[in-house]
């Protein structure tokens, strides 16, 4: 049977199976307006489903995570790429990261990137942290965790300054993805516009990632607590560009197997989410 509510027609079934679930309140002004009822409950349903997270969502934010912890354990050491060229061995996992935040921030929308980006964040903090702890533990014999320390020593300077690097990098990262698939809406070429925005970004993200490490970790910090810089200006720079361009090849590089995962996972999850009228303030970790 179908009844008429504030204006509206709205299956009585459709109404009795969904709305003791959401417990419905209709506005006063919603019934003055003649707004559908229907309609209510549709949005109502809507917000309630965005609020809860696939398995593939699930899994992609584990991988989020591991990538990040491991990226910061394989810093420890330094290979040769090309005569004076050298990188740090976390460049292996850490652009993945950035790849998984283009995935998220794609099909899942910025407020589930903003979510993962703040667990990522935490779970890199309690490992430092730990890290930390260990270190400090007496080993059984003196000098027998030298090995141990090399590993999972931080110094504090290269901790503060690799978060607060990864906090805004992977947020800048998000909101170029979202901005720009905002503004490519209904203009076709998926694979085209796609790559754009996931490059676009990276370039982003990874710039201001540099930009805040490097002269933090290596330059100001070390100046403020030290006395002096433990790396030349002109070093530091070049780290910084080799690190940016490096990291956005890594992405060119990648991007046919990107665009398949997103092309499977917008497929199978049946959600393409666009960011409309949504909060881009990196705090409102409730808004998922």
């Amino acid at each position: 049977m179908d009844v008429f509510y504030g204006g509206g027609l709205i299956n009585r079934d459709f109404l009795c199976k969904f709305a003791p679930e959401i417990k419905i309140r209709v506005p006063e002004h919603l019934v003055k307006t003649g707004v559908c009822l229907i309609n209510h409950v549709k949005n109502k349903i809507k917000m309630k489903t965005n609020k809860q997270v696939s398995v593939s969502f699930m899994l992609a934010g584990i991988l989020f995570c591991i990538c990040l912890v491991a990226a910061n354990l394989l810093e420890t050491k330094v290979f040769k790429v090309w005569g004076p060229v050298s990188l740090t061995c976390g460049f292996i996992v850490f652009p993945v990261s950035y790849i998984l935040n283009d995935v998220i921030a794609e099909v899942w929308g910025y407020r589930k990137a903003r979510l993962i980006i703040w667990v990522g964040f935490a779970m890199n903090f309690f490992v430092m942290a730990l890290g930390g702890i260990a270190c400090i533990l007496p080993p059984i014999e003196a000098g027998a965790d030298e090995a141990f320390k090399q590993v999972f020593s931080f110094a504090p300077q290269i901790v503060v300054a690799s978060l607060i690097a990864f906090i805004v990098g992977s947020f800048l990262n998000a909101l170029v993805m979202s901005k720009m698939k905002m503004a490519d809406r209904h203009k076709g070429h998926f694979g085209y516009h796609f790559s754009m925005r996931a490059i676009l970004s990276t370039l982003a993200g990874e710039s201001a990632d540099s930009l805040i490490f490097f002269p933090l970790a290596f330059y100001l910090f070390p100046l403020l607590f030290l006395g002096e810089p433990q790396l030349p200006l002109d070093v530091m720079i070049g780290l910084m560009i080799t690190q940016v361009v490096a990291k956005t090849l890594y992405e060119i590089v990648v991007l046919p197997l990107t665009i398949q995962v997103v092309k499977y996972v917008k497929k199978k999850e049946g959600v393409d989410v666009y960011d409309d009228g949504i909060s881009y303030s990196a705090f409102k970790i409730s808004e998922i």
